[in-house]
């Protein structure tokens, strides 16, 4: 047994080299470029990143439409795969599928879609001056609901496809039973649903949330210079000043909070399972 691990890992160390050499060693170089300064290495660039009052803004924009992203598609995506899951087989394939047909599109057309629909000629525009709730359209491009709208529509079907996953691997007498002992449906949720389910909301939360604070399409499109984030602010910092300093800055403030998303949610639900 012993020989088949080394051999195993004898046969696994070429492509473990290969993807260290082309994929994390470039991560690496671009990010200490973020610690290097002047007089060697240094914290200093950070410090500098988090004293400029355009750059918190850009961060806690960032930090504050990627947790209302992941919260709302928490809410939708639980009452959605709760729906899904309770179909019939046949309709849970169809629905299933209608789910994960958004992700077969293009990130680029669906955001552009957007466009039509939020313009000041667009859609929803057309309906608010057309029924006279208006007299003239809505700034509606441009902004940062409009940015969370694009968002909330990209990702969302990745905390559906977690929960209906979670919610999938349930007893399927577990809501009854509930129910059937006098638990009313907000009980049912908290008591039953979320604690068997949180392995699920736990990788859709981390999934939606790195998503959307690392999405750059969307943003750019959507909220153009007006609403910056922090990766169409790390691209405004490569092309147009040339400043990879502050870009791996940037990126790495990116890695930690996905980082901590990720742990935050994983506290989260082992705290509340062991309650």
């Amino acid at each position: 047994m012993f020989e088949d691990r080394r051999i195993g890992l004898a046969l696994a160390m070429p492509a473990a080299v290969f993807a260290a050499a082309l994929f994390l060693a470039p991560v690496i170089i671009l990010l200490s470029e973020g610690f290097r300064g002047a007089e060697g290495w240094t914290l200093a660039p950070y410090i500098d990143f988090f004293s400029s009052d355009r750059n918190r803004v850009v961060f806690l924009r960032t930090l504050k439409l990627a947790t209302l992203v992941a919260g709302v598609s928490a809410i939708i995506g639980y009452a959605t795969a709760f729906a899904i899951v309770s179909l019939p087989p046949a309709s849970r394939g169809r629905m299933f599928a209608l789910v994960t047909l958004p992700l077969m599109i293009s990130p680029v057309a669906r955001t552009y879609a957007w466009l039509v629909i939020l313009g000041r000629t667009g859609f929803v525009n057309q309906i608010l001056v057309g029924s006279g709730l208006m007299d003239t359209p809505l700034r509606l491009l441009f902004t940062e609901t409009a940015v969370f709208i694009g968002l909330l529509q990209l990702f969302l079907p990745l905390m559906i496809i977690s929960l209906i996953s979670a919610m999938e691997n349930m007893p399927r007498d577990a809501v009854p039973a509930a129910r059937v002992l006098g638990a009313n449906w907000v009980q049912v949720f908290f008591k039953v649903i979320l604690p068997l389910t949180r392995e699920g909301l736990v990788v859709g939360g981390t999934l939606v949330f790195t998503g959307s604070m690392t999405a750059y399409i969307t943003p750019a499109i959507l909220g153009g210079s007006k609403v910056l984030m922090l990766e169409t602010l790390l691209y405004q910092r490569v092309t147009v000043a040339n400043d990879f300093a502050s870009a791996a800055v940037i990126a790495m403030i990116l890695i930690v909070m996905a980082f901590s998303a990720n742990i935050v949610l994983k506290r989260m639900a082992t705290a509340r399972a062991r309650r």
